[in-house]
């Protein structure tokens, strides 16, 4: 996978009335070096929408009568498809049922708050009308629509910031990866493309430009393909920090950096790269102690559409994964891979209908909150937020009494959470900690919500 520009978050003010509508906290986990004030929207939101969609969508998987056994996106690398015959795909490229408003909406019900895209990914095709080229959506392919624009329009009517993925290295481009066709991401450091930064200065910061100063207020840049040896950590240090000269509250990805160590996100003189580290396809067992953090993951086993995965994550372990990276103080970046002619895939559809339907109840839990004061229990997870601790219970007692370790907080009250309303427990400390008398059947059968008052 990896991805091309970063999908920002609206920011999201919350209410502290009672316990259903606690109010929205900044997270603990923040950069020591770096300005708080430009992630608070980020930390608050703790999930978004990640889309991969391009020219891969139309073979979706599938060339010339020979299955790709890895990720769709990658189809041109993976099965070694010359650059000429790759390109006949841009003229099959014609999306008539794409909605951008329809999957703004969808991601609004689901209780995202954010939407990264993939702008340009690895095979170097714009899903916008680039100056600087034309292998762009609207000059290569029939369908003649600027779909960034169109999506911007619809995140700034439903209050989601849009956010851009965008790859760094360009299989298409003669400049960059080009040079190695037809197997593209080569990591020989002989392969390096004499050209490259001629690339990186005259076709990769301009169109960086361009995606930062033609949709509004986009709020992330994540960047992805840095990998390659012809990209160099100076290279990074100047593209990271000419954005954040041209826009200081823009959020950018570790993997602007050369060079990051693994899911932290550290460069090879250990310095943290960019505003927040990138894990993929993993939840950190114990978050990542110091440094903003995302973990990046599939519903199926493809970022880019193929035909044939069907091998789909449930909705629990969906909501089970949310949950648990919030109880680390991460956020949750979940792919969903549009088809060639521009619809989410159905199992995608159902699957975030069913987060929405338990965030409309529980997302209070979610938004705004900072990592688990207490260790991870078996039964479930804690998030926390001002003066409340979540309780998110996977696994219902069967005795009905949940007992939360002392630690010295005062906890004055607990309260359900149901879809009909908030009800109030009984909250007892015994010598074992505090005791929750909870009734015989669980509200939610997924995870349901204690919220205990300080």
């Amino acid at each position: 996978m990896r991805g091309i520009l970063i999908i920002l978050v609206s920011m999201f003010v919350l209410s502290s009335i009672v316990i259903s509508q606690p109010s929205a906290d900044e997270s603990s986990m923040e950069l020591s070096d770096q300005p708080t004030d430009k992630m608070d929207w980020w930390r608050d939101a703790r999930f978004g929408m990640f889309i991969h969609w391009g020219l891969y969508a139309v073979p979706a998987g599938e060339h010339m009568g020979k299955r790709t056994d890895r990720i769709g996106e990658w189809i041109m690398h993976h099965l070694n498809i010359p650059i000429k015959e790759y390109e006949t795909y841009a003229q099959q490229f014609n999306p008539v049922k794409f909605d951008a408003q329809a999957w703004v909406a969808l991601a609004k019900e689901a209780g995202m708050k954010y939407m990264v895209i993939t702008s340009k990914h690895h095979d170097g095709f714009c899903l916008w009308d680039s100056k600087v080229t034309d292998w762009d959506v609207l000059d290569a392919s029939p369908f003649k629509r600027d779909i960034l624009r169109e999506l911007a329009d619809a995140c700034e009517r439903e209050s989601i910031r849009l956010c851009f993925y965008h790859s760094i290295m360009d299989w298409h481009h003669p400049d960059a990866q080009a040079i190695n066709e037809p197997n593209y991401n080569s990591r020989d450091p002989k392969s390096v493309n004499p050209n490259f930064s001629r690339y990186f200065q005259n076709y990769l910061k301009p169109q960086v430009k361009e995606l930062m100063t033609g949709y509004g207020d986009i709020g992330v840049m994540w960047f992805d393909g840095e990998w390659i040896p012809d990209y160099t950590t100076e290279m990074g240090k100047e593209l990271y920090q000419e954005i954040v000269d041209a826009d200081p509250d823009m959020i950018i990805n570790n993997r602007v950096d050369k060079g990051r160590q693994g899911m932290q996100g550290m460069n090879k003189e250990g310095e943290f790269a960019g505003d927040f580290g990138t894990p993929e396809q993993e939840i950190p067992d114990q978050g990542l102690a110091g440094v903003d953090w995302e973990s990046c993951m599939t519903m199926n086993d493809t970022w880019g559409f193929k035909h044939f995965d069907q091998n789909w994550k449930s909705a629990e372990t969906l909501i089970h994964n949310l949950i648990d990276i919030a109880s680390k103080g991460g956020n949750y970046l979940l792919n969903v891979g549009p088809t060639g002619a521009g619809e989410i895939p159905e199992a995608s559809v159902k699957r975030l209908a069913d987060i929405g339907t338990w965030m409309k109840t529980n997302g209070e839990a979610i938004y705004g909150t900072s990592a688990s004061p207490f260790d991870k229990p078996a039964w479930g997870r804690y998030t926390q937020k001002d003066n409340l601790v979540f309780v998110h219970i996977f696994d219902w007692p069967k005795d009905g009494k949940l007992t939360i370790p002392d630690q010295g907080m005062p906890f004055q009250e607990a309260q359900l959470w149901t879809n009909k309303g908030n009800v109030k427990v009984d909250l007892k400390k015994n010598a074992d900690g505090w005791i929750v008398s909870l009734p015989a059947e669980a509200p939610n059968d997924i995870a349901s919500v204690v919220a205990l008052k300080k």
